[in-house]
């Protein structure tokens, strides 16, 4: 029974480090191996419509409790690095106690939650999804500017709820955590107590993470809260803590006010330190360059296969994945409020060239639905659009264009909208400064030419 634990970790650290590794990978080579990590988390399996991970997921939680918490879900398994630190650091001086569950707060943040993805608000939903929120955080470590701080802000945040109070936030924060501890209240399979071996000792209940182990209470266990992190089994020395078929469990109690409070205060002050850091080209150390600006689009550029700005903004949850697999650096995070680290186009660093199609084989909602290379020459995701002003006739535009969707007229590009891909190659080379004499404008549904 001891060996369930080890088994656990096992996979749960194959999980953390293949994501982890395809998130950071730039080259796209792990996609081809490790793309199926993200396609088996819950709430990009729903998104994507994929109904055969939903159930499967739904199912195991059925018959043998939260085991997704804890093998799965990389936010989960990465709670527990804390976790482990806080026993390294304090031993047996600051165990754990069992807590009553904060259900007067998990269950109205699930009720919102659902609430804000039916009405479109994904990008404010999904700053507590547990996946997206470990992705912008592994991808946004490295980054500049609102990613950056956001990775900051989620890092200290959810590390140091995990460091103080272990898996508080799977069980109080977490949309999923609360929906698959619904589930698993009525589980088949779970961790009990045999009441007349237990002689009381409160070793399982110190070392329960999840605090959901009351023994002066009962001997019990809420199975709602419980992630079969097994650990209490190998505690028992005499043998009281297995995992099994089990009864029927005891009501929930609400949480105690100053464990709420903590946890809505940590998430303001983290909230209150979003800020946007630019930073200043130089030549050479010396004098300062004029640099391109980004236009203001009337309409936000996303991928092809994103087939529309609706289908994108709906089914995407800013994991950022698209972002690290995007070899140009075109995909980066929205910092608008209502498409909040939502990926949009930008061809500032580079263009969307017609050979690349990454972003569209790694997401795993289906914010982006798989494109071949020759069904991305056929699809328009916006059109050139030209500042005459600010054009010095140069034919750059034309030459760089991969459709040949631009002609010169009288020293001015001319822009055929019926051949335009909107791959951005003219605004990225087009050498007017500090305004590009042409740019790309998005479309709200994405065209077939």
């Amino acid at each position: 029974m001891k060996a369930l634990k080890y088994i656990r970790i096992v996979l749960a650290a194959l999980m953390l480090l293949g994501i982890t590794a395809l998130l950071l990978d730039t080259t796209g080579v792990l996609r081809h191996w490790l793309g199926w990590m993200p396609k088996i988390q819950l709430l990009p399996a729903i998104l994507a419509l994929n109904v055969a991970v939903v159930v499967a997921i739904l199912a195991v939680t059925a018959l043998i409790g939260r085991f997704y918490c804890a093998v799965v879900c990389p936010m989960g398994i990465f709670q527990d690095i804390f976790v482990w630190f806080h026993k390294l650091f304090f031993g047996k001086k600051r165990p754990y106690r069992y807590s009553k569950p904060a259900n007067k707060l998990r269950y109205p943040l699930l009720v919102l939650f659902v609430l804000a993805m039916v009405v479109g608000m994904n990008s404010i939903a999904v700053l507590i999804a547990p996946y997206s929120a470990y992705a912008r955080m592994v991808t946004g470590l490295h980054a500049t500017g609102v990613a950056q701080w956001v990775a900051i802000i989620t890092l200290v945040v959810i590390g140091l709820m995990s460091f103080t109070m272990g898996r508080m936030w799977c069980n109080t924060i977490c949309p999923v955590g609360t929906l698959l501890g619904l589930i698993s209240r009525h589980s088949l399979f779970g961790i009990k107590i045999d009441a007349d071996k237990c002689v009381g000792c409160h070793k399982c209940e110190h070392r329960c993470k999840s605090m959901c182990i009351d023994i002066d209470g009962g001997k019990t266990v809420d199975s709602s809260r419980c992630v079969n992190c097994f650990t209490c089994i190998g505690e028992c020395i005499q043998g009281a803590v297995t995992f099994g078929p089990k009864g029927r469990e005891p009501k929930s109690q609400s949480v105690d006010g100053s464990r709420r409070k903590f946890v809505a205060g940590t998430v303001a002050v983290g909230a209150a330190m979003a800020v946007q850091a630019q930073d200043k080209k130089v030549d050479g150390g010396l004098a300062a360059l004029t640099d391109k600006q980004v236009p203001l689009r009337k309409t936000p550029l996303k991928p092809f296969g994103a087939k529309s700005l609706k289908n994108f903004s709906t089914r995407c949850t800013a994991c950022q994945l698209c972002v690290s697999q995007c070899p140009e650096k075109v995909l980066r995070p929205s910092t608008k409020l209502e498409s909040l680290m939502q990926p949009e186009m930008n061809y500032h660093d580079g263009y969307c060239r017609m050979a690349c199609t990454r972003c569209s084989e790694v997401c795993p909602a289906g914010a982006i639905q798989p494109v071949t290379k020759e069904e991305k020459t056929a699809i328009s995701i916006g059109v050139a659009v030209v500042l005459k002003d600010n054009c010095i006739g140069c034919g750059t535009c034309e030459r760089h264009c991969p459709s040949g969707a631009i002609q010169m007229v009288d020293s001015r590009p001319a822009v055929n909208e019926a051949r335009c891909l909107g791959c951005g190659a003219c605004e990225y080379y087009c050498p007017a400064r500090p305004m590009t004499a042409i740019y790309v404008e998005g479309r709200e549904v994405h065209a077939e030419i």
